[in-house]
């Protein structure tokens, strides 16, 4: 039977893969082979928002009524919230990072707040989506920290870097943002760019060596 004039077939769309899907048992291996010292997996898929604003104008104090958390405005801090956590990036600028099924949701809110904001009069403002520039990595456990210290230069105690700290740096020359997650248990999340997550994959199952040999 011919189409009707002017149907489109719409061919379905492929599922989503993860940059590291073909490293989740190597890192399901090494988590097992560390007995307990050592945690690693991919999060994938984790909604990320770029904003930038003025963290004094009327668009912040919107931002901030629509996720329901003030963004951070003291230097390399989170702020959580529910299941969102607004990461300081800069003076003017804050990753907004949420569950993979609020991605339309949470840009909705975002760009709608950040409007509000422009229009009690001030201007500027952006929301950019940039989920898919990233994947996040746990690295978790009590030899987490030894595990990045042995390609990363900050100095990861609790002290300097406990928890709801965040920072951009690198880790074995990749740049990273790194965030520490838990106050009772050592743990972190680790940002990379898809295009350096397999590299950096490697390289965290190399150096986690020393902690799985049997």
């Amino acid at each position: 039977m011919a189409a009707c004039a002017g149907s489109t077939a719409r061919a379905p769309s492929a599922p989503r893969r993860s940059p590291l899907v073909h490293a989740a048992g190597r890192f399901a291996a090494a988590t097992r082979a560390s007995g307990g010292a050592l945690r690693l997996a991919e999060f994938p898929f984790l909604t990320q928002m770029s904003v930038r604003l003025d963290p004094k104008g009327p668009a912040a104090d919107a931002v901030g009524l629509s996720l329901g958390l003030q963004l951070p405005v003291e230097p390399n801090t989170v702020v959580h919230g529910g299941e969102l956590a607004a990461l300081w990036l800069g003076p003017d600028e804050w990753l907004v990072v949420g569950p993979p099924a609020s991605r339309h949701d949470l840009e909705v809110r975002l760009r709608a707040a950040v409007g509000a904001g422009e229009g009690a009069g001030e201007a500027g403002g952006t929301v950019v989506d940039v989920s898919a520039q990233r994947t996040t990595l746990l690295v978790a456990g009590p030899r987490s920290r030894d595990l990045l210290a042995h390609g990363c230069s900050l100095d990861l105690h609790p002290r300097s870097f406990g928890a709801d700290r965040c920072a951009q740096t690198t880790l074995a020359r990749a740049q990273v943002v790194l965030v520490a997650r838990d106050p009772h248990k050592p743990g972190y999340w680790v940002l990379v760019r898809s295009s350096f997550a397999g590299y950096l994959a490697d390289w965290l199952l190399d150096a986690a060596a020393e902690y799985t040999a049997r």
